[in-house]
């Protein structure tokens, strides 16, 4: 019998606090290919009345992620069943590269990925919060708000938080469900509030957080520098962010990052759109949410900032933000 599968049953009743049957050999092995025969061990467990296929993989670290999803698919179109993925450790790239692709994992004691796993399962998840493709605006807001607290502490309040942002009791509702159905938090009670807390240390849940995480820069506008009043709003951020931040360059034109209500306000108050980059012109982010998540600090914060320019095919800039990471709070 595979090494795993008793771990596998002991580690989902434990999560899932529902009975799991009891693991034996999966019969129609015979029925596939010899090398995934050679690839995987095979056993079949009973969740919820849903047969499922354990294919708990052999010792060999250079097997290609890309490989294992063509074989699990192969699997589990040969049982006519959800097939599982288990093994006993992932890295975070590689657990991230399997849930973009949608294959179901299990890491015993670590981590579970179950998607679609037929309608028993569904039905018995239906009262949870759905999978997230992505974080909305506001969650991501809330996410890295958390993350940049000092000093670190796991156990964080979202009402505080999302007073802090000026989000709405329903805004916050959709965004703690996103974090909970997201597995980057679980929620608890401290007397009649409600307490999130992060399922790792602050690296780890970035580092799982990242794949749901999008740029929070919404549109990009050019500005007349000479028509800003005294009070222009914004804070320094993509280039001139990381130019303050690393050994970048400062780029030709400053960038500065607002809301959209800023932005709104700076228009009503005579600031001047350009058509295109000019002389003494600025660049103006409008993000999807505050910039000023880091108060204190004298730019954007340097998660948000990471996000905004990680797609850069600029190997200057990937080198800064390189560098970058040496000013995450961790």
């Amino acid at each position: 019998m595979p090494h795993l599968a008793t771990a596998v049953q002991l580690y989902l009743h434990e999560v899932l606090g529902v009975a799991v049957r009891g693991v034996k050999p999966w019969t129609g092995a015979d029925a596939l290919p010899y090398f995934l025969r050679d690839a995987f061990e095979f056993s079949e467990i009973e969740l919820l009345g849903q047969p499922i296929v354990l294919a708990e993989g052999r010792a060999d670290p250079n097997t290609p992620l890309s490989d294992i999803r063509t074989w699990i698919a192969k699997v589990s179109a040969t049982a006519g069943q959800p097939a599982v993925y288990v093994t006993d450790a992932l890295a975070s790239y590689e657990r991230k590269r399997l849930i973009a692709h949608k294959v179901p994992f299990i890491v015993p004691g670590n981590q579970l990925y179950l998607p679609d796993l037929g309608i028993d399962l569904r039905e018995y998840f239906r009262q949870r919060a759905p999978a997230v493709d992505a974080l909305s605006p506001s969650a991501q807001a809330m996410l890295i708000y958390a993350l940049l607290r000092q000093p670190w502490d796991a156990d964080w309040q979202p009402a505080e938080t999302a007073s802090a942002l000026g989000y709405t009791a329903m805004t916050l509702s959709r965004a703690v469900k996103e974090l909970v159905a997201a597995g980057l938090a679980t929620v608890h009670a401290a007397g009649r509030s409600r307490v999130l807390r992060m399922q790792g240390a602050p690296g780890e849940v970035w580092e799982q957080a990242k794949p749901l995480l999008r740029t929070p820069v919404r549109s990009t506008v050019w500005v007349d520098g000479g028509t800003l009043p005294a009070n222009a709003v914004g804070r320094p951020a993509g280039l001139s962010a990381l130019a303050r931040l690393s050994m970048l360059a400062e780029p030709r034109w400053p960038v500065y990052a607002l809301t959209s209500a800023e932005w709104k306000a700076a228009t009503e108050a005579g600031v001047r759109e350009l058509p295109e980059a000019a002389p003494g012109a600025q660049e103006w982010q409008v993000w999807c949410y505050s910039p000023a998540l880091a108060p204190q600090a004298m730019s954007v914060d340097p998660l948000s900032l990471t996000l905004s320019l990680q797609d850069s095919t600029d190997e200057r800039v990937q080198s800064a933000l390189d560098e970058l990471k040496g000013h995450f709070p961790w």
